[in-house]
């Protein structure tokens, strides 16, 4: 009877992906270097690098010189093997990129979203992805991967995105379908506040430390956990959604718009900024910004609003910090974000929390939620790219 070996086959693979992530990660390198680095033989090396070759996944990049001996070959990963669409759904406007295998950006692109529907949104994404791909000079069906930044989180078991706050019609029914049906079978809908997460571990300040969370405010209130190197979900996905935490009294707050956006939201988005402004007397187009603007100029008015905004945000912070104990705190966020927000929210935190982690301000800008969806999407992509690999079946009597 003939049996298939695994273990052979698996490490193998294992083997493959150890090369692919360093190369990655590292740019060209020679066979000797490889064998140097991942500590493998001459001879799995060099069977290993065949197979990724043959694939296409991996191409010659020309030669090191300027070493004694014959000049070494150089090998990198191919850039146009795959690529990833990363798409960011916002209540206002929509936002796009595209990457090659290697990480650059071929296109990227922000439009203003007028869609009332979610079917209307997949409609007007659809059209975003084209625009990209068109720019980028490749055809849609060649993107290994997409992945979809928006409010809200996705129900497997119903198979639908729940939590969407005020994103109107996306949670309506047969959403993810007509997803799958736009951009394959493999999209991924990716939390907003964890794709920006993500973003601030590639990119930010979480690139320093293990563990940490990244809170934004502004239009709502979100957090995305990074544990110990990896964004943590949670078993139903909703890890991070801080909106319901229900630490606000506010009797002025609706009661439906509390049960839809959760109390802390209600009670701390731009639009109560500005309810919390005109009861304290301020007159005319009251916005956020405004509020803002006039603290930092001495109103006193809208210092107070200001204040009573950074103890509500310090006290959804005290709760995660006792809870989770990050080395980091991050804000993100129009109001994250403010000049000054900062400092309010580090002090009162101090005044109601044992042990206070660092809280800075992200640098990252409107592309965070983008750029942490071409992260998720490369690993993805690397995934589905490497597991195809053809690779003859190991046998044994």
């Amino acid at each position: 009877m003939r049996v298939f070996a695994a273990r052979p086959q698996l490490i193998r693979v294992l083997n493959e992906q150890l090369l692919l992530d360093h190369l990655r990660r590292h740019g060209p390198c020679s066979r000797t270097e490889l064998v140097r680095v991942s500590g493998l033989s001459k001879s799995t090396v060099s069977a290993a690098m065949s197979t990724v070759e043959r694939s296409g996944l991996v191409r010659a990049a020309g030669h090191r010189r300027g070493a004694p001996g014959p000049a070494a070959q150089l090998y990198e990963i191919t850039p146009d093997a795959g690529f990833v669409l990363a798409l960011d759904v916002g209540r206002q406007f929509l936002r796009g990129a595209l990457a090659d295998l290697s990480g650059a950006v071929l296109a990227r692109e922000t439009s203003r979203s007028r869609a009332t529907t979610g079917s209307g949104r997949v409609t007007e994404l659809v059209d975003l992805a084209d625009r990209l791909t068109g720019a980028a000079g490749i055809d849609r069906t060649r993107v290994t991967q997409t992945v979809l930044g928006s409010p809200g989180v996705y129900d497997r078991r119903a198979d639908a995105v729940a939590l969407t706050g005020g994103l109107t019609g996306w949670d309506q029914p047969g959403l993810p379908a007509l997803l799958r049906a736009a951009f394959g079978t493999e999209v991924i809908v990716e939390n907003d506040v964890d794709a920006a997460a993500l973003a601030e571990q590639a990119h930010g300040h979480g690139r320093q430390v293990g563990s940490f969370a990244f809170v934004t405010v502004g239009t709502g209130i979100g957090m995305g956990l990074v544990l110990d190197g990896r964004l943590h979900r949670g078993a139903h996905g909703t890890a991070g959604e801080i909106a319901f935490l229900p630490l606000a009294v506010d009797p002025v707050l609706d009661e439906q718009e509390t049960r839809r956006r959760g109390s802390l939201e209600a009670a701390v988005s731009s639009a109560a900024v500005t309810r919390a402004a005109r009861r304290a007397g301020m007159r005319g187009a009251v916005s956020a910004r405004r509020v803002f603007a006039a603290a930092a100029r001495g109103d006193t008015r809208a210092g107070a609003v200001v204040a009573a905004e950074a103890a509500l945000v310090a006290t959804a912070i005290r709760t995660v910090v006792l809870v989770t104990d990050p080395e980091l705190v991050v804000l993100g966020g129009g109001i994250g974000q403010a000049p000054g927000f900062v400092d309010l929210v580090t002090a009162r935190l101090a005044e109601q929390a044992p042990n206070v982690p660092p809280v800075k301000v992200s640098a990252l800008g409107s592309d965070a939620v983008v750029n942490g969806c071409l992260a998720a999407g490369l690993d993805r992509a690397w995934e589905l790219l490497t597991a195809a690999v053809p690779r003859p079946q190991l046998a044994l009597e």
